[in-house]
């Protein structure tokens, strides 16, 4: 084998392991900057809500949709749902972020 051939082949090797490296990063940023949002929803709404009775009676129904994967979503979970947008517009939470914050109280 040439010197030509095996230092092309090094280069090549190194710059696929950067390649693959970059992708790492970037797809961990990505996971990581979902979950802290997730999180960040789950702590805005449980500590805000701790001893509201309209949350507090969806606890069960909140069960419900966790454990069904979003298929059981019960009148009071549905209650709770409009109530926590209402008093909180900004906050920008997914009816499973919800259903999962409302567990945690």
């Amino acid at each position: 084998m040439s010197r030509k051939y095996l230092s092309g082949t090094a280069l090549m090797l190194s710059l696929a392991g950067t390649a693959h490296a970059t992708s790492f990063v970037v797809t961990t940023d990505a996971v990581v900057g979902a979950v802290a949002a997730s999180t960040d929803a789950t702590s805005d709404i449980s500590s805000s809500f701790k001893d509201d009775k309209i949350v507090q009676a969806a606890r069960d129904d909140a069960a419900s949709f966790v454990g069904s994967q979003g298929d059981i979503r019960g009148a009071k979970l549905e209650s709770a749902f409009l109530h926590i947008r209402s008093q909180m517009p900004a906050l920008q939470a997914s009816d499973a972020q919800l259903a999962q914050a409302i567990l945690a109280l």
